[in-house]
């Protein structure tokens, strides 16, 4: 009741203190970007939107991750393949061998890079928002619930000051 008549301007509203309120401003801002880091990560590690909820599932269901091949690796491979049909004797065979051997490497570096990422960047966001951030709005949900029931309180008090007054001036 006092939150329905603080919205429709006819209740008095406890006003926070100015500092209190910059703060929660800050924390909302704080939670909207790491959002929004947190997710255009996870879009530059895994641009492929099946492979992202798949990998939400297994984390979920605290089951480990299985590994893929990246597309260096995979192109490493097909190199590889090619360099061994063509022979490792021939000059075309010898620079696939070479160049794949390389696309091997940055492809073992990229998954590195992403799991290192995974653990060192996104985890500690995950945990802001899933743990700092859930602590944060119960505490103001409880915070606004106090307030309201101490508005609610004021209002009473005046109506009941004002009903006091209003009975000692009629005899």
């Amino acid at each position: 009741l006092q939150f329905t008549e603080e919205k429709l301007g006819q209740a008095e509203k406890t006003e926070l203190d100015a500092h209190f309120e910059n703060l929660l401003a800050r924390a909302d801002c704080t939670k909207n970007w790491t959002e929004k880091i947190l997710r255009q990560t996870e879009v530059l590690l895994q641009p492929n939107p099946s492979a992202r909820v798949e990998e939400f599932l297994y984390e979920k269901l605290d089951r480990k991750v299985p590994s893929r091949v990246t597309n260096g690796e995979l192109l490493a491979q097909y190199m590889t393949e090619a360099a061994s049909d063509f022979g490792p004797g021939t000059p075309y065979g010898k620079t696939l061998i070479k160049v794949g051997e390389t696309q091997r490497r940055l492809g073992a570096a990229e998954r590195e890079f992403i799991r290192s990422a995974s653990i060192n960047f996104l985890t500690p966001l995950r945990n802001f928002l899933e743990g700092d951030w859930r602590t944060i709005s119960k505490e103001r949900r409880i915070l606004q619930n106090r307030r309201l029931d101490l508005d609610a309180c004021k209002a009473r008090l005046k109506k009941a000051k004002a009903a006091e007054a209003k009975a000692a001036v009629t005899p």
